[in-house]
């Protein structure tokens, strides 16, 4: 079948229910991980680690949420970091703890989510520029305006928002639940919608998509907003969640919101993606943290340890290992047919 007739094919097909090897693998991973805590740290998974945790866990995976839809269409998305910490310093300096402006403010956050995304969306998927410098220069504008709004300084939150995204309900931390309902919004767009499927078959083929005359372009430009947008909610969950955040909270999340895609078995060079699984992966990193940190390792050893998770995310699903060890000297490949 020609490729054209594969995204077709795609396209008319209705929504199938399958486990994804990524799910398998880190849901395997996050169950031994909290096996391995509770056995050598069991600080580290007691009732107040884990309603310390969890609320990071939760923007970290509405964060991978919009860094997912970026990656399958083949892109990424460095200004994570300048929307959420944009938000934070909006959502936090423009109420200066005043409940009754905290809506504005958030009606503020988004408006500027929705011009990174539409900027990053023009410069990449209209005018072709590489996602990496196109979205590293929207970020630069971001933190200006952070800057030129927060002065550096960091200001207490609400007491209203710390009670909504900070809070907990049946024991439960609130941000858990806008991650749940982030996590549902994008499965059902992306998996249960035909522009969703049009949209993981652009992804995965784009010379295909544009044969079948999907609107390749409008697609790609698209992910950049939805994923603006997703990040603008973590960071107006983070606003809540952190007393008194700084102007440089979306910092620590550039590199861990690809990571968590990655872990979820979502390819770098875009296609079919598993929301539950980067959710999944996003609880795995942030227990991963937390262990380390109940084994008292420093700051700097935290950070190797994500970058090392990264790594081994990208070599399950990007190398062939039985092609590679196959052909080490000394072991014949298995006959063909």
């Amino acid at each position: 079948m020609s490729d054209t007739a594969t995204t077709r094919a795609e396209l008319s097909a209705g929504p199938r229910v399958t486990v994804s090897k990524g799910l398998v693998t880190i849901g395997s991973a996050t169950v031994l991980l909290f096996i391995i805590s509770a056995l050598a740290a069991p600080s580290s998974v007691s009732g107040t680690a884990l309603r310390g945790m969890l609320p990071i866990a939760a923007v970290l995976a509405v964060a991978g949420l919009g860094q997912m839809l970026v990656i399958q269409q083949g892109g990424i998305d460095l200004s994570v970091a300048g929307v959420i910490s944009m938000t934070v310093v909006v959502v936090t300096h423009i109420p200066d703890g005043d409940n009754a402006k905290l809506v504005p403010a958030i009606l503020v956050a988004v408006l500027f989510a929705v011009g990174a995304g539409l900027l990053n969306g023009l410069l990449i998927g209209v005018l072709l520029l590489n996602p990496i410098i196109a979205t590293l220069g929207t970020n630069a504008l971001l933190y200006g305006a952070d800057l030129a709004l927060s002065g550096g300084r960091p200001r207490i939150t609400t007491h209203l928002l710390a009670s909504i995204t900070g809070g907990t309900t049946a024991g439960i931390p609130n941000s858990v639940f806008f991650a749940l309902a982030a996590l549902l919004a994008v499965s059902v767009l992306v998996k249960r919608t035909v522009p969703g499927r049009r949209f993981e078959a652009i992804g995965a083929n784009f010379r295909a998509a544009r044969a079948v005359g999907l609107r390749v372009r409008v697609h790609g430009a698209a992910a950049y907003l939805w994923a603006a947008l997703l990040y603008c909610l973590a960071g107006v969950m983070l606003g809540g969640i952190t007393a008194q955040p700084s102007a440089f909270e979306g910092d620590s999340f550039l590199l861990i919101s690809v990571a968590v895609v990655v872990l979820g078995g979502t390819s770098l060079l875009g296609g079919r993606g598993y929301p539950v699984a980067t959710v999944v992966a996003a609880v795995f990193l942030e227990q991963l943290v937390q262990f380390v940190v109940a084994l008292g390792v420093s700051t700097a050893v935290q950070i190797i340890v994500q970058a090392v998770a990264l790594a081994i995310g990208v070599s399950l699903y990007t190398v062939n290992w039985k092609a590679l060890w196959s052909h080490r000297p000394g072991v014949r490949a298995a006959p063909a047919g």
